[in-house]
């Protein structure tokens, strides 16, 4: 029973670790003054990466420590439901990122986002497949539990690296745009 205990409190600190340093990447994106879902910080110098369905009229990005941010429209992404968006806040603790390691079905997963207006709230799942278009991967499905607000906001893997933008629900899955589509349209639409 010890033994159980102290890998449940191992198990415990590791998911508030987790959940701690993401929400200090995910970002509330406002549009039209109104709360519209999530973000995340992808560069230190201000680019935001949301869903593009959130990235409508006026758009005002919140950091996690409460700072607030007119957000600039970079680029919206022609095949996926990504959009890049420019604050002017510098010297940003950008996401960590994983795009070379492919994603395996049965890896847990947690997702980030601001759910009914509770910001920061963690849900936590297993990848259960990801869909190609023949070019590589198109949407990664998880049975995260994602509601209006989760939208834009980080898809992790257990060590915190972001592997897809939280895009919407089919089927009662969460789906997310892979972090590798992510960052082609970044390297096409913003110089390093």
């Amino acid at each position: 029973m010890a033994a159980t205990l102290a890998a449940d409190t191992g198990l415990a600190a590791d998911l508030a670790a987790l959940a701690r340093d993401l929400r200090g990447v995910t970002v509330s994106v406002r549009a039209s003054g109104r709360p519209a879902g999530a973000g995340v910080i992808w560069r230190a110098d201000g680019l935001v990466v949301t869903a593009a369905h959130l990235a409508r009229g006026e758009l005002t990005v919140v950091l996690a420590d409460g700072r607030s941010y007119p957000g600039a429209l970079v680029a919206r992404g022609a095949d996926a439901d990504v959009a890049l968006i420019r604050i002017g806040a510098r010297a940003l603790i950008p996401a960590a990122v994983r795009t070379s390691e492919p994603l395996r079905f049965g890896e847990m997963v947690v997702a980030i986002g601001d759910p009914f207006g509770l910001p920061g709230a963690l849900t936590a799942g297993i990848v259960h497949a990801v869909t190609s278009n023949g070019r590589g991967p198109r949407l990664i499905q998880a049975n995260v539990r994602l509601a209006p607000g989760n939208s834009g906001g980080p898809l992790a893997d257990a060590r915190g690296r972001v592997v897809g933008i939280n895009t919407m629900v089919g089927g009662r899955l969460g789906l997310a745009v892979p972090a590798r589509t992510v960052e082609a349209l970044v390297s096409r639409a913003v110089p390093p």
